[in-house]
């Protein structure tokens, strides 16, 4: 039992280090090559899925040999995760960016911009999202969202804390209802048939929930006992999908 332990154990520390890229960018060259490579992986998997989308055709769609692309991707695993990750690294940008532009300033202004901000980062290629968030499961997808998560979390709780009329909810507790929230309505869209039509309206509507509830953190009695989303006990830190 302890060798089969020990086995799945090494398999496992392999699979991880075969998703890693082989090396990384450091020249404008070699970083121009990359973002290539990696517009190319969104193309061929828009235009064929998953499924049929390989290295050979990533590398002929990006303009490169398959063995300058191998040089920095050792794998169609590692391709396809190092291009959710870029994804997802976007948005949280966007949110950090924005989180950072608004402190100082009041709740509502605060939750309009984020929630803004966010919804148009998510939408700016449906079709692309969807398609990431599919492969999602066969890159360790869960990883990234927790750690891209991790950095909103930081960003909006230190937006939160500079706020012009202080919430009496825990700062953290508020972060995880108001991402919550915004995976949420962000997911019927990407879902939706006609998310461009449903935008408007729903980002409203969600700025409206978002604005009552922080209405209500600042006026409420602060709970003492209150568990975040990342303390014993507290609300589950797994990580959304969307």
């Amino acid at each position: 039992m302890k060798k089969a332990s020990n086995r799945s154990s090494h398999l496992l520390q392999r699979s991880r280090v075969l998703l890693e890229p082989r090396k990384s960018p450091v020249q404008a060259r070699s970083a121009a090559s990359v973002d290539a490579i990696l517009e190319a992986t969104i193309q061929v998997l828009l235009n064929v899925g998953k499924e049929r989308l390989t290295t050979t055709k990533v590398a002929f769609r990006a303009g490169v040999s398959v063995g300058t692309l191998y040089q920095y991707f050792p794998n169609k695993s590692a391709l396809l995760q190092a291009t959710l990750k870029r994804h997802l690294a976007e948005v949280t940008d966007a949110v950090e960016l924005v989180c950072k532009e608004q402190k100082g300033r009041t709740p509502p202004q605060m939750v309009t911009a984020l929630i803004t901000t966010f919804l148009q980062a998510k939408m700016r290629d449906a079709k692309t999202s969807v398609a990431l968030y599919a492969v999602g499961s066969d890159v360790d997808g869960a990883k990234i969202w927790q750690q891209m998560r991790a950095r909103s979390d930081k960003a909006i709780v230190r937006m939160l804390a500079t706020a012009s009329e202080p919430l009496s909810t825990d700062l953290q507790l508020v972060s995880f209802m108001l991402q919550g929230a915004m995976v949420g309505v962000s997911r019927r869209l990407l879902e939706s048939s006609a998310p461009e039509e449903q935008f408007e309206t729903l980002r409203r509507e969600l700025i409206f929930l978002a604005c009552a509830y922080l209405d209500a953190c600042s006026i409420r009695p602060s709970v003492q006992d209150a568990k975040g989303p990342d303390r014993p006990g507290g609300l589950s830190h797994q990580a959304a999908k969307y």
